[in-house]
Formats: structure tokens, sequence, C-alpha cells
């Protein structure tokens, strides 16, 4: 439409009409997953129940599948296979309360992959949770576990408790993971420390979704000038929830002591030189190739800054609570009897 002379204040309330009618899209389409959700797991725990007390089998599902789908040829949700996700759903989430108040708040696409990849009830509850805070998209969310993100987030080693007040120790401690996994990096093995920053930086967006949800960059390779000299931060971060500084320096090799001395250098600097009067104290994460838990502890006690020590890796590695419950290739051979044979080695499995 032409030749109308719009109010100078029409473009202020069309911006501010689209986005309530997106943001009331958004809260419908959460709304309607929800119900979508709680149906579903009404069905599967329909069909629990009709298994425990009638004995249905495969059969009765399969047929069942059928009835639904010639009654609502619209939806396609019923098939055999979502049949039995829906009872697998059910009987993984047994409190309906539960349900409502957090998976029903996620995709459904979301539940079935946390149902195939995560069997500890707690834990798949925590990927759950995660999810509704961090708002990953599914692939996000198999990228997560697949890093076994639940065994690394918090296992940093820290002086946050005796640095921070709480809850910012808690909050801080939190915030970050050991082992750190790059794997959308490709370094040789004689690449130096400049080279990992590099990388890291030209594959920011995974570098921002490893470290975790209110990292914002501040720069690379930032100056700090300290009595007439200069000093430069290998990577400078703000975190938005807890409102401070964070320094990450980065070492190609094993964590040493006197890293631990250097970082506290630094943070007393960046409190000095970039801190803001409401933000709170800057916290310094040295990102080593490896790090003795027991030599790092001993490296942080007595310094007044909050420091982080963990690990990084290009690949993903089982962790330690995992790779100590793997039977070793003695013990395989042992409980099957013989050694692999070429006929019998890398046979697939079949399900029955």
């Amino acid at each position: 439409m032409t030749g109308i002379s719009l109010p100078a204040d029409y473009p202020g309330f069309l911006a501010q009409l689209t986005t309530r009618i997106r943001q009331t899209q958004v809260r419908a389409a959460l709304a309607v997953n929800a119900v979508l959700v709680e149906l579903y797991w009404r069905i599967g725990h329909e069909i629990l129940h009709q298994q425990e007390q009638q004995g249905w089998g495969t059969k009765v599902i399969d047929h069942l599948a059928q009835d639904l789908r010639r009654e609502f040829p619209a939806l396609t949700g019923f098939s055999p296979r979502n049949l039995k996700y829906m009872r697998a759903f059910a009987k993984a989430w047994p409190d309906a309360e539960f349900v409502q108040q957090v998976v029903a708040q996620i995709p459904w696409g979301h539940n079935v992959r946390l149902l195939e990849a995560v069997q500890d009830p707690s834990e798949r509850a925590w990927y759950a949770q995660q999810t509704i805070e961090h708002g990953w998209s599914r692939n996000v969310l198999v990228a997560q576990v697949e890093s076994s993100l639940y065994l690394r987030q918090g296992r940093a080693v820290s002086n946050f408790v005796h640095t921070l007040p709480a809850p910012q120790s808690d909050l801080a401690q939190q915030l970050l993971k050991d082992p750190y996994t790059f794997d959308f990096l490709a370094l040789g093995p004689a690449a130096q420390e400049r080279e990992l920053e590099r990388g890291l930086l030209a594959h920011v967006r995974s570098f921002l979704l490893e470290l975790g949800k209110g990292f914002a960059l501040v720069g690379s390779q930032y100056p700090l000038e300290v009595g007439g000299q200069d000093y430069y931060l290998d990577l400078l971060f703000y975190h938005l929830t807890l409102r401070c500084f964070v320094v990450i320096d980065l070492k190609m090799g094993e964590f040493k002591p006197e890293d631990s001395g250097k970082m506290n250098f630094y943070l007393a600097a960046a409190d000095e030189l970039l801190r803001h009067p409401s933000d709170q104290p800057t916290i310094g994460l040295i990102l080593c190739k490896t790090h003795n838990r027991v030599v790092s502890e001993y490296a942080l006690r007595g310094l007044s800054q909050p420091i982080g020590v963990a690990e990084w890796q290009l690949t993903r590695a089982l962790p330690p609570e995992l790779r100590r419950s793997l039977p070793s290739s003695d013990e395989l051979e042992a409980a099957l009897g013989a050694t692999p044979t070429a006929e019998t080695r890398g046979t697939p499995l079949t399900e029955e």
C-alpha cells in the first residue's frame, strides 16, 4: 500500500508488535510440545500397565499402532517404533510431576536421544535440565552426551572455595570442566601455544560451546601494562552470569607449579586495570595438555587469586571413571577362553 503518510512512531510500534507475535509463537510451540510429550508419557504408561497386567507382547503393540494410525491418519507419531519409545519413556521417568516440570519442556526428539544414549537416571535428568537451561539443539545435546560432559563438569582443580565468597565459589566451580575437548581442531605434535590459540579463535563458535553458556570473548593476546612493562593475556573473556572477567592461559605441555604464580600475577593486574566496581573478582583458568591433580592442588594453595587448572584434549577419550570399569584385553581373552582369530575378529553383534 502506497501514498499513506504513516505516523513517526509507526516503525517502532511495528517492531514491538512483531516481537510480541514471535514471542507468542515460541510460547505456543513450547506449550504444544509439552502437551504432546505428556500425552506420549501417558500412552507409554498405559502400555506398561497393560504389559504388566495382561502380558501384552510386541505384536499387540504393533496392532495398536495400526489402529491408532487408522483413527488419527493426520498424526505421524503412532508408529510401532514410536509407541515402544513411549513405553521406554514412561519406564525411564516414572514420576509424572518431573515429566511435567522438566522433560516435557524439551522436544520429543531430544527425549528419544536421551533414552538411547544415557542409561543412568540421574545423569539423564541432568542432561534434560541442562538442555532447558542452555537451549541445546538435538545435535548439540548428542555432542555433549558423547563428550561425557556430565562426568567432566565441575572437575577442574581450583582454589575457589578459599578465594571466592559463597555462592560465587560454587557457581565458578561448576563453570569449569576437566578435561576440555577440542575435537574441532587439527594440531600436529609439534604445534606451539600460538597455534592452539589461533585454532581456537578460528573455531570460536565451537570453542564457546565447549566453554559453556555465558562466555563472551573480549580479546586474544590482550595487553596489560604493569610497571612500564607490557604483558599479554592469551585469551580474555567476560562471563555474563558470574559478572567477572575470565583469563585463560594456554599450555601445550604439562602444568608446572610456576604457572599458577604467573596466573596469580595476571589476575591481580586484571583486577586493578580492567575490573569495574560492580564486577566480581577475575577468575583464571590454566588449560594444559596434562596435569597432576595433586601437584595442581599444592600449587594453588595459599594464592590469593581464584584459579582453576584443567586439561585439554583433541579427541574424546573415555573419562578415567569409565576406563577403570572396563576389562583389560587379558581379562577379555580369559573370559572368552581364547585369543580372537582372524575369522572372529571384527564380527558384528546381531540382535536376537
